[in-house]
């Protein structure tokens, strides 16, 4: 299971594969196997990827809402 992306850009990662690796995020946190220092570091990326997996569920809603709109205007 990889790290975290250290850039922003999660754009080459599904919404499924941006979990996975909060998931180890998570899993490494709890664990407290980690310094202080990398848990401070694992945690920014963790709320990294949750920003991100924010974002594209919104753009994912709001294609729903087109597709809906279309769909009554068209029934």
């Amino acid at each position: 299971m990889g790290e975290a992306k250290k850039t922003e850009d999660f754009s080459d990662l599904t919404i499924e594969e941006m979990f996975e690796q909060l998931d180890g995020v998570i899993r490494q946190l709890e664990d407290g196997e980690i310094t202080l220092e990398d848990s401070f570091a694992r945690y920014e990326a963790g709320m990294k990827l949750i920003k991100a997996c924010g974002e594209r569920l919104d753009r994912v809603e709001k294609q729903i809402l087109v597709i809906d709109g279309q769909e009554e205007e068209e029934g």
